[in-house]
């Protein structure tokens, strides 16, 4: 694979989207699983759907539509979430069944042949256009940026959101960033990992991270460095078997996080064994 990555363009832009992923899902991930929320994050993915297939209805790039669709929708469950009309996990839920549907309804209303839509569904790193690289540099700067600049906000944010409100913090500022910030990530996946697949590449880097450190500067480098890992090696496991990359490089990472995480688990137990001996005799 190493000859075809100088020969063939198409591998030298899976490799750069792989990166960029990475550094996304890295950062935003620790946040996501450290607030507890997978599921927005799932429902904000979905819902992503509907922005594709609009894309493709009305003749513009569906990325952007994406992008618009994500957006709307993070905003919309941060302000039903705050104004506590209805349950989250609720609108959560209706979001990301509405988003499938409508991506099903454009698609089908089209004039034509429909379009291949299980990229978009199911990821291809291998079909990552220039276009795609473009905005995920984009995302990612903004994402990079964004955390940069705030990162002691955001690090009282998630200790004590009424601790960083007391001290006069705009919570709700921060959580709406954060809502918009995660919508971008899973633009920035979708044609790594596919809308499916995205919730794995979020949680996987940053839930093994969590079992080795409990700093969060350093669960966002580590996170970073093992979605590299992952996405790369999920890249080059496709490349030779000749396989679906988003599917490789998810199992690859929940494999790697359920191992590791019985490791942690016995070496837990086994701590605590050892405690709990010394402290009878």
């Amino acid at each position: 694979m190493i000859q075809a990555l100088f020969k063939y363009h198409f591998l030298q832009n899976a490799l750069l989207a792989a990166v960029l992923s990475s550094i996304v899902c890295g950062i935003i991930g620790v946040i996501i699983v450290e607030k507890k929320l997978v599921m927005m994050s799932g429902g904000i993915a979905h819902t992503s759907y509907g922005g594709v297939g609009l894309g493709y209805l009305l003749g513009f790039e569906p990325i952007i539509g994406a992008f618009l669709f994500s957006v709307l929708a993070a905003l919309g469950i941060g302000y039903i979430k705050r104004r506590g009309a209805a349950r989250s996990d609720v609108i959560i839920g209706l979001l990301w069944s509405l988003g499938m549907a409508l991506g099903i309804l454009f698609i089908a209303i089209m004039p034509g042949y429909p379009p291949d839509m299980s990229s978009y569904l199911f990821g291809n790193i291998l079909s990552v256009t220039k276009t795609d690289i473009k905005l995920m540099i984009c995302m990612t700067l903004l994402v990079v940026i964004a955390i940069t600049l705030l990162y002691n906000n955001w690090k009282a944010y998630l200790f004590d959101e009424e601790f960083a409100n007391i001290l006069g913090m705009k919570t709700a500022f921060l959580e709406y960033l954060l809502l918009v910030l995660i919508a971008m990530s899973v633009v920035a996946l979708i044609r790594v990992v596919g809308i499916i697949l995205v919730l794995a590449l979020l949680t996987a880097p940053a839930a093994v991270s969590a079992l080795l450190t409990s700093s969060l500067k350093r669960r966002m480098i580590y996170s970073v460095l093992l979605g590299c890992v992952f996405c790369i090696a999920g890249l080059w496991i496709s490349y030779e078997l000749n396989i679906a990359s988003g599917a490789a490089i998810v199992i690859l990472s929940v494999l790697c996080y359920l191992t590791v995480y019985s490791v942690h688990s016995i070496l837990s137990k086994s701590k605590r064994k050892r405690i709990t001996a010394g402290a009878s005799r």
